[in-house]
């Protein structure tokens, strides 16, 4: 089981030199958080990384919303699927995976009918497994950054149910989105109220077996994403690493602050400048960083470009290269 470290542990398993770094800086921003007004999350004692065995190792898959266009569901609404490719259904799409020859699957929820239930989510851990294909994870869009009241005690509700339909259907990790940087950064207090938000939910994935990943969207900067992750400190919350997903000068760095924390890997072609400008990933640089990190687990592809059943096989085939898989 992924881990991390108890004290005793710790000398077994020393940091590489970027995990060092990376922890000693992240711990130094949950602290200075700390002094800001009584607004930081209470708790600042540094989460560790995860401890791992042995070198870096990938296991690569897709995530469902890169055919978002050919699913007939969208957040519980039906939908008229795009005329230019394919129509398709969690099924279709495990099947798609094996025509790409992936071990992984994310089964992004945004696209299971609305009245999806146990035995819904059974049969899908069983077709995946008749097919060989592993499911990696599910996403939910939460925000835990809007501020408290009524709506905001609903998503946290239904996040619990979705770590419950997670555990059904066998799949080890929830992407999370813990909220929204421009909402952290024009109400600092909201911080508190996302910490308090998922620790109820780490309480519940805790009981069920499910890694909570918190992503890097909403244009979440490393300095207030790892004071999240330092402040929930539990053991089945880490980070969902995109990618694509910071908007920095930076963005490499930012990856390698994150990647010691990180439970499942999402790779976008692209990336983006703070003016919203993209430009092609470096995916030998993203490779190089997971495997200086000693990560190990899923590298799942989203692509969110056009053409996807033109281009996904070639974007794989540049991905698996990196990797070296």
């Amino acid at each position: 089981m992924l881990t991390r470290p108890k004290p005793s542990d710790r000398a077994a398993v020393p940091p590489s030199r970027r995990q060092f770094i990376a922890v000693a800086g992240a711990t130094c921003v949950a602290a200075c958080a700390a002094t800001g007004d009584g607004v930081a999350p209470a708790t600042v004692a540094a989460a560790e990384p995860f401890a791992r065995s042995g070198g870096a190792r990938f296991r690569v898959g897709l995530a469902a919303y890169s055919l978002r266009n050919y699913f007939s569901f969208m957040k519980g609404k039906r939908k008229e699927p795009a005329s230019d490719g394919k129509a398709i259904d969690m099924v279709g799409f495990l099947d798609y995976c094996v025509a790409q020859g992936l071990e992984a699957a994310e089964l992004t929820s945004y696209f299971f009918p609305p009245d999806a239930d146990d035995a819904y989510f059974l049969e899908l851990k069983r077709q995946a497994f008749l097919r060989g294909v592993t499911i990696s994870g599910t996403a939910i869009g939460n925000n835990f950054t809007q501020g408290a009241g009524d709506k905001m005690e609903r998503e946290i509700e239904t996040a619990i149910g979705w770590i419950d339909k997670a555990a059904v259907m066998g799949a080890p990790h929830i992407r999370f989105f813990a909220g929204k940087g421009k909402e952290l950064d024009d109400h600092p207090e909201r911080m508190n109220e996302a910490v308090a938000a998922m620790k109820r939910c780490a309480m519940r994935a805790g009981e069920r077996g499910v890694f909570l990943g918190i992503e890097n969207h909403g244009n979440l900067r490393p300095d207030q994403l790892l004071p999240i992750i330092h402040a929930v400190d539990h053991p089945w919350v880490g980070i969902n690493l995109d990618t694509g997903n910071f908007y920095s000068d930076d963005p490499y760095g930012d990856l390698e602050k994150c990647v010691p924390f990180a439970v499942n890997v999402q790779v976008k072609v692209n990336m983006k400048k703070p003016d919203g400008t993209e430009y092609p990933a470096d995916m030998d640089r993203i490779a190089g960083i997971l495997r200086d990190s000693g990560y190990q687990g899923f590298v799942v592809l989203e692509y969110e470009d056009e053409n996807p059943y033109e281009h996904i096989p070639a974007a794989l085939d540049r991905m698996r290269k990196a990797l070296g898989v």
